[in-house]
């Protein structure tokens, strides 16, 4: 085989990876989107559980926004973002961390839960910059980017996905519970 169609054969591969990938997150983000359109009001806030499902929400959306970069230093958080607010259980990471990843200028949490309108708002950025994000990752290095995130960069992509479905799997159910409907399977979703 040529030095040529090696080189083929590796664009290849990458550009099928990079495909399936952006798939996966779109995927994995329309059945976030569904859990949060579903959500009754009556559920949005409720403090019925540690977690009130609007603050999942914000976190399985933030740690999207979030991994989808390369690193910290290129990571911005969303316009409304408030400071803490992404946290389970209000427990913050590990200082360093919180040092690299919060601005100063950023209110801290007011307590007020986002609106569901604001999370659908902050759920389209995050399924907008899919496609051009996972573009510009190089998939083979053997570093995630995240100091805190001990694995290879395609490796912590697919842990970043997985991530969503889990936090997702636990809305959905939160909806079957009380509404007696549930979200439906996305296996792929390919955008334009």
């Amino acid at each position: 085989m040529s030095a040529q169609a090696t080189a083929n054969d590796s664009t290849n591969a990458m550009e099928v990876l990079r495909a399936a990938l952006k798939s996966q997150y779109h995927a994995a983000l329309a059945m976030l989107g569904q859990a949060i359109e579903r959500c009754p009001d009556s559920l949005w806030a409720s403090r019925d559980y540690l977690n009130p499902f609007w603050r999942i929400a914000y976190h399985a959306l933030y740690y999207s926004h979030l991994y989808i970069q390369p690193n910290t230093a290129t990571f911005r958080p969303w316009e409304h973002h408030q400071t803490g607010i992404q946290h389970m259980d209000d427990i913050p990471g590990p200082p360093d961390i919180e040092a690299q990843l919060e601005l100063p200028d950023r209110p801290l949490q007011t307590g007020e839960p986002y609106s569901k309108e604001q999370m659908l708002a902050y759920w389209s950025v995050c399924d907008q910059m899919v496609d051009d994000a996972v573009d510009a990752l190089d998939l083979l290095d053997p570093e995630s980017g995240f100091s805190w995130k001990k694995m290879s960069r395609l490796e912590h992509q697919m842990a970043a996905v997985r991530h969503i479905q889990h936090h997702t799997a636990q809305l959905a159910e939160r909806v079957r519970a009380s509404t007696n409907t549930g979200i439906d399977w996305v296996s792929a979703r390919r955008k334009g």
